[in-house]
């Protein structure tokens, strides 16, 4: 009789656990979308009247690509600032130049330079450049009509704020060289200095 109901028993303990196994994947398929998506930070530089800006690239046609930060799932501190083109995340970088100001862009991997801008609420385009330098880190800001600096932020779905800037590794003025653009500094989101 023993025997009866070991036979009886594993085959529905089996059923079970495939059962509660494969409603555990569903469930982990859907959360890891959902995490996914937390781990996409919007890209907005910040008006001093308190509203938000559009950051996004911009190809010589005048197409706009969204411009993200990309939270590793493991750590925040720092995330890549990529522009989605299509299926395609291209990295985002401080570019070498002989102006006061450095200009900001995405780059292809056919070295096409896509120009980073805000958008403000009248529609206009405002240059988004890194404007000053401290030490390796470059200030990254968008130029506002009368020359004043508005701030360039990450901002999670959870409402975290990180200061988007550039980051040298090296202390001369060329950084790299990305598919043939010179590459003054790499852009990435990181905390605020508190």
């Amino acid at each position: 009789m023993r025997n009866v109901y070991r036979s009886l028993l594993m085959p529905m303990l089996l059923l079970v656990f495939v059962g509660l196994t494969a409603q555990n994947q569903s469930h982990l398929k859907e959360q890891s979308k959902e995490s996914i998506q937390n781990l996409i930070w919007h890209v907005k530089a910040l008006h001093p009247d308190g509203y938000t800006l559009d950051v996004k690239a911009f190809d010589d046609k005048g197409v706009m690509y969204d411009v993200k930060a990309m939270q590793d799932s493991t750590q925040s501190y720092l995330m890549d600032v990529k522009a989605f083109h299509g299926d395609n995340q291209l990295p985002v970088k401080v570019l070498v130049s002989e102006a006061e100001y450095k200009p900001v862009a995405a780059i292809d991997e056919n070295g096409n330079v896509y120009p980073i801008k805000a958008i403000d609420k009248n529609g206009n385009f405002l240059e988004v450049k890194g404007v000053r330098k401290s030490g390796y880190i470059i200030h990254i800001k968008a130029l506002g009509p009368e020359g004043q600096f508005y701030g360039v932020k990450a901002i999670s779905t959870q409402g975290k704020l990180n200061d988007v800037k550039g980051v040298k590794m090296y202390d001369k003025r060329l950084e790299q060289t990305l598919h043939g653009v010179e590459i003054h500094a790499h852009v990435i989101a990181l905390p605020q200095i508190q």
